[in-house]
């Protein structure tokens, strides 16, 4: 019996060992055709090029990271992953994090009319208005001297002039101005690349184009029009500068509890409303405080996108696999249906891949 023992447990190692090393094969072939696919994807050149970086993290490993394309055409200046780029309408969550914060402190009530913080906004719609509805885009606001597109809180209506109000608020309440706010709470997360964009100052950050078919034109921020005034105002809506590296460290921090209290961020991801957005698809999302919240897909995520001042992007998380998905372009195509062809193909990879 002892001769025979010895045989058979050899062979259960040796088919363990087996088992073991097919299970590693078919776990690198699944990855490796992850990867394969965003390599196909950002290789093909219809209906439009890919010009930007991919930047996808699961745990605290990277799945995948490319840069592809140039931060300046004129130069032939290859673009890179540490390259910084206007985030666009991703700020939006920055600052709903920062009024959150500022809830936290019990300085901000988010049921309170907007009229208790902007005392000197004359407007008939100025105590009719929540903060709670600026953030989720439920205010009715469309200009600022205009009347509201509906009674608050009954339908969704994506605003930049609302979150404008919402820098406003967060100044009045803190005493410091908007750039100043987001630049504390970067430094403090450990975001060294990352900041408000301040006119009239030096700004690190690649340039813009606008592509027509195949041919990138620059676009000059100096030409935009903006002024001080208007740029302020602008800013808590798209005036955030970042990178990949540095947008990891927010969604990490943020989706792992390292920002706000529990509480906080179950306001920031619940949503009362829904809209549709081309990046995540045909069908409404939930918006919570700057964030979409895609319960469509098997894999629920939170993220948001944006685009603008020859910039486009997404960025994303999926909770239940801990997965967080960037993609950062400095191009804006002039055919509305193709600006976001990239950020929703990533995204669908990712999806349905066995990341």
């Amino acid at each position: 019996m002892k001769c025979l023992f010895v045989p058979i447990a050899c062979i259960l190692v040796i088919v363990g060992c087996t088992e073991s090393k097919k299970v590693e094969k078919r776990v690198k072939t699944e990855v490796g055709g992850f990867e394969n696919k965003i390599d196909s994807l950002l290789n093909t050149k219809q209906p439009r090029v890919f010009n930007g970086v991919v930047y996808i993290t699961k745990n605290d490993s990277v799945a995948y990271a490319k840069a592809k394309g140039f931060a300046d055409f004129e130069t032939n200046t290859p673009i890179a992953l540490n390259d910084n780029f206007r985030i666009q309408s991703n700020s939006k969550q920055v600052t709903a994090t920062l009024i959150l914060l500022e809830v936290e402190k019990g300085t901000i009530n988010l049921e309170k009319s907007i009229d208790t913080y902007l005392p000197n906004l004359n407007t008939e719609w100025v105590n009719t208005v929540t903060v709670h509805n600026l953030l989720n885009m439920t205010s009715g606001i469309t200009e600022l001297d205009s009347t509201l597109k509906f009674e608050p809180g009954t339908d969704f209506h994506y605003s930049n002039p609302g979150y404008g109000l919402l820098g406003q608020i967060l100044a009045n309440v803190s005493g410091k101005t908007y750039a100043e706010n987001v630049n504390k709470l970067f430094a403090n997360l450990g975001m060294n690349n990352s900041f408000c964009y301040e006119f009239g100052k030096e700004n690190k950050v690649i340039d813009g184009y606008r592509i027509s078919v195949n041919d990138f034109e620059k676009l000059e921020f100096s030409d935009i029009n903006f002024t001080k005034e208007s740029w302020n105002n602008f800013a808590p809506a798209g005036g955030i500068i970042s990178n990949v590296k540095d947008l990891n460290i927010w969604d990490k921090k943020l989706h792992g509890g390292k920002i706000l209290k529990p509480a906080s961020y179950q306001k920031m991801t619940n949503y009362h409303i829904k809209s549709a957005h081309p990046a995540f698809g045909s069908k409404k999302v939930g918006y919570g405080y700057g964030v979409r919240i895609d319960e469509n897909t098997p894999l629920r995520h939170i993220g948001h996108a944006g685009r603008g001042i020859g910039f486009a992007n997404i960025k994303f998380y999926i909770p239940e696999k801990n997965i967080d998905v960037i993609v950062l372009e400095n191009v804006y195509n002039e055919n509305e249906a193709i600006i976001y062809h990239f950020e929703k193909a990533i995204r669908d990879a990712v999806l349905n891949s066995n990341l």
